[in-house]
This record gives C-alpha cells, sequence and structure tokens, in this order.
C-alpha cells in the first residue's frame, strides 16, 4: 500500500477505536436505543449533505428501498444496539475485543452457510484458535469468577455476528456506489432506530443530558460513523478489500490504548490472553502469513 494508504488506515483504526470510548461515555446518561438513533441519524443528515455534492444521487426504486432497511437493521441497528446495551457494563476495550471477531463470523456466515467463500484448512484453523481466544476471555464470566456480566459479553459476540450477515448481504450493493450504499444504509437505520427510541426514552431528557455526553454523540455519528464511512470506502478503492481488512488488527489496539489513557480502564490478563489468541486466529484466517506453495512448472 501507499504511503497515504497506510495512514488512512491508522486513522480508520483510531476513529472505529474511539468510538468505542465515546459511546462508552455517552451510555452513562443516554439510554442505549436513543443513543443508536442519534448516532444514525447524524451519520444520516451528514452523508446526505456530502452525497448533494457528487454527481451521484439517491436511488427512490422500491427494491433498493427495501434493500437499504435490510442493510441498515443488519449493519447499524441491530450491532449498534447489542454494542452499546453491552457497553453499559463492560469496557471499552473488552467491547472492542469481542467486536474483532467479525471476520471469524463472517467466514462462518459466508463459507458455511451460504457458500460463498471457498473453505481452505488455514481458516478452520482460524476460526477455532479466534473462538478459543473468545472462551478464555468469557470463561470467568461463566465460572462466577469475573466482574464482567456474561450477558453483555454475549451481546457483543452477537453485534459481530450481525456484521457478519451484513457483510454477506453488502453483495447485492456491488453495483451501487458506495457514497450511496453507506447513505442508503443510514437512512434505513435511522427510520428503523425512530420508533425504537422514542418508546426506550422513557424519563429520559436531551436537556438534563451534559454537554460532554453530547460532544461524545457526535463524534459517533460525524468522525466515527460519516467519516469512518468515508474513509473506509477510499480505502477500498485505492488499497482493496484484503488490506483494508487490517483495519480488524487496529481497532481493538486503538480502542485498549485509549481506554486506558482516558478513562482508566485495564483489561485482566486473561482478556490479554483471549485477545492473543483471537489475533493470531485471525492472522491465520487471514493466511498472509502462511507460506505459498509453489505449482510445479
Amino acid at each position: 500500500m501507499s504511503l497515504r494508504n497506510w495512514i488512512l488506515l491508522l486513522l480508520l483504526g483510531a476513529i472505529w477505536g474511539g468510538s468505542f470510548l465515546f459511546a462508552k461515555v455517552a451510555v452513562a446518561e443516554i439510554p442505549p436505543l436513543v443513543l443508536v438513533f442519534c448516532r444514525v441519524a447524524i451519520a444520516c443528515a451528514a452523508l446526505h449533505l456530502v452525497l448533494r455534492f457528487t454527481p451521484h444521487r439517491f436511488p427512490l426504486q422500491p427494491r433498493l428501498l427495501g434493500a437499504f432497511l435490510v442493510m441498515g437493521f443488519l449493519n447499524n441497528a441491530v450491532p449498534f444496539s447489542l454494542l452499546f446495551w453491552g457497553q453499559t457494563e463492560i469496557s471499552a476495550g473488552l467491547a472492542s475485543i469481542l467486536n474483532a471477531t467479525t471476520p471469524i463470523f463472517t467466514f462462518i456466515v459466508a463459507a458455511l452457510l451460504v457458500r460463498q467463500e471457498p473453505v481452505r484448512a488455514h481458516r478452520i484453523a482460524g476460526v477455532l484458535i479466534g473462538f478459543a481466544g473468545v472462551l478464555v476471555m468469557v470463561s470467568p464470566s461463566v465460572t462466577g469468577l469475573g466482574d464482567d456480566p456474561l450477558w453483555a459479553q454475549l451481546a457483543c459476540l452477537g453485534a459481530a455476528l450481525s456484521y457478519a450477515i451484513a457483510a454477506t448481504f453488502a453483495r447485492t450493493f456491488r453495483n451501487i456506489p458506495p457514497l450511496v450504499s453507506a447513505t442508503g444504509q443510514l437512512s434505513g437505520s435511522s427510520l428503523i432506530m425512530l420508533p425504537v427510541a422514542l418508546l426506550a426514552a422513557g424519563n429520559w431528557s436531551p436537556f438534563a443530558t451534559s454537554a460532554i455526553v453530547w460532544l461524545n454523540v457526535l463524534a459517533l455519528g460525524i468522525g466515527a460513523t460519516a467519516l469512518a464511512y468515508l474513509i473506509y470506502f477510499r480505502l477500498l478503492a485505492e488499497a482493496g478489500a484484503t488490506n483494508a481488512s487490517l483495519v480488524t488488527f487496529i481497532v481493538p489496539a486503538s480502542a485498549i490504548l485509549l481506554g486506558f489513557l482516558l478513562l482508566g480502564e485495564r483489561l485482566d490478563a486473561y482478556q490479554f490472553a483471549g485477545l492473543g489468541l483471537l489475533l493470531t486466529g485471525l492472522l491465520v484466517l487471514d493466511g498472509r502469513i502462511l507460506p505459498k506453495r509453489r505449482r510445479p512448472a
């Protein structure tokens, strides 16, 4: 990759890692489902504004509008809701680690369920090593020896599974400009989350929410969603999907470091051990570190 693409990759990893911190601060005062609506609605408005200054136009065909709703549900509404719900009880760093299982679930969905990807021995090994890391991380909660609730960790894993299903469904938009599809799915998730947020708001008042929390909400919507999508799609276009997927390794490191520096969060030894196994599994699943077999001349 070029130097610019490496800079964009590191920037994207830092932004998405920071999103877990923004959410952790915001869910202290805003109900999780309300926060999801705020995030997608702000990002949706920002991308619609960007779209107006491009040659692309927002499509209004019923088939595409329905697909945008499905994608918004799978790629925004469900995973954001589960992550924010889980982060009411667990740290930003742990949530980011569990969310890094997305490539493992993506392989399972794409290769084993819908048969869109070939099954290779190294990929099976990567999945098994990655899940071993997950078991190491959640085992104290299962045995009652850990402080992090099991349900919160399972919620973050559920978010990763939803992202994986969304990645498989995203093939529907292969002939649509990425900016248009991103704007469409955020429009769909905003429509889905509006009535949900109204029902979940309860006694919450936006006027009673502190300014620092609203700044984190803006950072979630504009920075970690709208801007991050633009960077990610630029990387996809210039560096390819394989290189862009390297962001998976940067996000947990970024979230853990920022959580330690800004929120004073600390991970336990078994969580670091689980992270090591998970990242090893992702490297094996990716396959680039494995020696290439030479074909006979």
